[in-house]
């Protein structure tokens, strides 16, 4: 089986981006890259949750593969076991430090998200052979199309989608995301199912890369997979909008191929080319990606809920940095000092060798 560090550099620089994009000095000085699109469209940041799942799903397919794919009861309690305790993990980061009424907890968001899509994406590479995972994958997203559509014509707003029924009749108005003034829940219960893809491609695109030996010859069936795939969803694109929020599933092949690509681009220069010392740090930040992740979230709390004079340590520290650069560059400035102190973080750890798993 042929090993690649380019999907440990992939895992690396996902993380290092959800940061950066998650942690932005203040919300009202971004550069755009660096924010979501208003609704239809893709920009960078709507690729870095989709590579995050894609990333996932390579993992298991190395993890799964040392129990030789074995469909046991204990595996499935398991795999169970993961998912619980990272949807446990991101509801908790919702509710902390607990000073919001219960009624208005938040319930869903990316860890939970992440738990719910493991736990079927897990099942289903245990069950299924290739093909099947293949049939699943396109079965999972031509009845979410159907779904979606089948609102009649507010099918594809904010406020008039199915994924918002559906959470506002399960979880409440109360207990989901404000976007844009209104009860919408971009990580919602539906909009997680064609997420479960996301991961589904990411084991199966590992899964033939580790029987390819040529590495150069990885890097064009790889190039040529993720340009076909961006090909297909724009084309899909011009009948059901690419749209994060609803997570389409144009938008699962369009941010599956540029996946590819990106993957591509670090084989050629880390398995290749050998610059490895320029990967180092990727490959740091791959170690504990789940861990890290988390800390960067409390961090933030704490920021927010430290008072310096009569604004929030948060506020204050972006305000120290706006008093020298402009606001766009201090509000980049400060979530990269992040980027760069969570490496370190990491970094400890690794040097420690204090591997952090659930």
């Amino acid at each position: 089986m042929t090993r690649y560090l380019a999907l440990d550099a992939f895992r690396g620089i996902t993380i290092a981006l959800m940061i950066l994009v998650n942690t932005p000095g203040t919300w009202s000085h971004v550069y755009a890259p660096l924010l979501h699109a208003d609704w239809n469209g893709a920009t960078p940041t709507d690729l870095v949750f989709p590579f995050f799942l894609f990333i996932i799903g390579s993992a298991m397919f190395f993890s799964f593969k040392k129990s030789h794919f074995a469909a046991s009861p204990e595996q499935f309690r398991k795999i169970i076991k993961r998912g619980f305790i990272m949807f446990f993990i991101g509801f908790m980061l919702n509710i902390i430090p607990f000073t919001a009424n219960v009624e208005d907890w938040r319930i869903m968001g990316i860890l939970q998200r992440i738990g719910i899509a493991y736990t079927v994406a897990a099942c289903l590479v245990l069950t299924l052979n290739r093909t099947g995972i293949f049939i699943a994958s396109a079965v999972i997203l031509l009845a979410y199309w159907v779904l979606l559509l089948s609102v009649g014509e507010s099918a594809l707003t904010i406020d008039g989608n199915i994924i918002r029924q559906l959470d506002l009749a399960v979880l409440g108005a109360n207990h989901m995301y404000n976007m844009r003034g209104v009860a919408f829940e971009p990580e919602g219960l539906l909009s997680t199912i064609p997420a479960v893809v996301n991961m589904l491609l990411g084991f199966e695109l590992t899964r033939y890369l580790t029987r390819i030996e040529d590495k150069k010859n990885s890097v064009v069936r790889l190039t040529l997979i993720g340009g076909l795939a961006i090909g297909l969803g724009v084309l899909w694109n011009l009948v059901l909008p690419i749209n994060k929020s609803l997570w389409t599933p144009s938008y699962v092949i369009y941010s599956t191929g540029f996946a590819c690509l990106l993957l591509a681009a670090f084989i050629w220069l880390i398995d290749i080319m050998k610059q490895v010392k320029l990967a180092e740090p990727l490959l740091v930040y791959g170690t504990n990606p789940l861990f890290v992740y988390v800390l960067s979230f409390l961090v933030v709390t704490l920021y927010l809920n430290i008072n310096i004079g009569d604004t929030s340590m948060y506020a204050w520290l972006y305000m120290q940095l706006n008093g020298v650069f402009s606001p766009k560059l201090a509000s980049f400035i400060f979530a990269f000092s992040h980027v760069v102190f969570f490496w370190f973080v990491s970094l400890k750890l690794y040097q420690r060798k204090i591997f952090i798993k659930i």
